[in-house]
This record gives structure tokens, sequence and C-alpha cells, in this order.
């Protein structure tokens, strides 16, 4: 099975730690986020990953090559001549999934012991084009879902802004969780070129297609993108690597 890790971003909220060190090479309890990711990935059979770099990419690359790629295939996707965001990061690297099949998505500032295999099937069973990891949590930003667990809007609390794509009479705000299965026909609908979300994808999308949720909220999830989170991972690692 193949997957994705977004590596390339710049890692400011974790400043000024990732001035000198790619947050994908942040460690937990001296395990870098992205061998967690990795591991996890491995673990649900997952084989082929792809990883797109721009922040340091030599360190990343040089940190895989001294693990031998932990015995899988991993590519890399190269954006060090431009940081293209999630929506061109994963289109730059639509050559990879190449065989027809859903892959997993992962960001690497994300820590979790979310069922891998349950999202897969969710995302099976409903042929939706991306099922979306998501969790009942305090954010400034939602997804909004309605009775179907289709996608149908976005809100920002802090600007008081809300965009609903698919009216729906029954709306729950969900936070996106970072991780994410994709079905590769997307890549026949997404038309925007550069740097782009692909959350604005998923929105521009979701008034004439599907993209369904994956409530994990009995799940230990944990952004790890900001400093003083890097506490709380260290006291979940375990749990999580078990």
């Amino acid at each position: 099975m193949k997957a994705m890790i977004f590596a390339a971003g710049l890692g400011t909220r974790l400043y000024p730690i990732t001035q000198t060190t790619p947050k994908a090479l942040i460690k937990v309890k001296n395990i870098p986020l992205i061998e967690i990711v990795i591991r996890r990935l491995i673990l649900f059979g997952y084989n082929e990953i792809i990883i797109n770099i721009h922040h340091h990419a030599d360190q990343i690359e040089q940190f895989l090559q001294s693990k031998n790629d932990f015995g899988i295939r991993i590519a890399f996707s190269d954006e060090r001549d431009k940081l293209l965001d999630t929506g061109g990061g994963l289109k730059k690297a639509s050559w990879f999934f190449d065989d027809g099949k859903p892959f997993l998505v992962h960001n690497v500032d994300v820590i979790s012991d979310i069922d891998f295999g349950q999202l897969m099937e969710r995302q099976i069973d409903s042929k939706a084009l991306a099922t979306l990891a998501v969790k009942t949590r305090p954010s400034s930003r939602y997804l909004l879902f309605d009775h179907q667990n289709c996608l149908c809007g976005w809100e920002n609390t802090i600007i008081g802004k809300k965009i609903i794509v698919r009216p729906s009479a029954e709306i729950q705000p969900y936070a996106f969780s970072g991780i994410q299965v994709v079905d590769p026909d997307i890549f026949n609908y997404i038309s925007q070129e550069g740097k782009f979300s692909i959350i604005d994808v998923y929105l521009k999308l979701a008034a004439d297609q599907i993209i369904k949720s994956f409530e994990h909220n009995k799940s230990l999830w944990l952004d790890v993108g900001k400093v003083e989170s890097l506490t709380k991972a260290g006291e979940i690692i375990d749990e999580i690597m078990k």
C-alpha cells in the first residue's frame, strides 16, 4: 500500500528549534517525528511512501538513508525550489500513485493511535474522493459535515467566516486531524496550479462530490507542531508506539 507524508513545511511554530532542524526530525523521546509516522504506517502494511521535502531537505534525505529507508520503498517529492502547500504538494506527487488504489496522507507533525485500517475501510466502503480523520476538539477552524458525514462547509471562528457548499439542516463541526485517505481519482478534479491548500480543493468539490469524515474521538491524537506540545508528546508516545 502507498502513503504520503507531508514534511516540507517550515515548522515556524517550532522556532527556534526548526531554524537548524526540519520539523520532521524533531524528536519525541529520541525518536524523530518522521520515524514515528513511518513506523506506524509500516505497522498497517504501508510499504511505499513518498515524502515531500523543502526546509533542510538534505537532513531528511540523510536520515532516511541512515535507516536504509526502514526496509521499504521511499521516494521524495522535491519542493526545494518552491513550497507548494498541501494541495500543490499532493498534486506534484501524483505520479507516485499510479496503481489506482486509495492512499493515506499523513502530516509529519501529528502523532496518534488512529486505526489506519479502519480509516481505509471507511474510504473503500464509501467510495468517496477522500475520507478525512476528524475530531471534536477546540479549534479556530472547523470542517462542517452533514448528517451523512459528507463535507458541506468550513468555518473560521476567529474571523467569523462560514462557507456552506452543500446546504444541510444538520451540521456537525469537526477539527481536521491531518490524516486522510485519498482516492487517486481526485487528480482528475484538481485544476489549481502552484501553491494551494487541499482543503480548498475539497471545499470546491464538496458541492458535487463526496468527501467523508472519519471521527476518531476515542483515539489518542496530538498536534506536535508547537513547542509546548513536545512535553505532552513524550507522555503519550509509548502508548502510541506500543
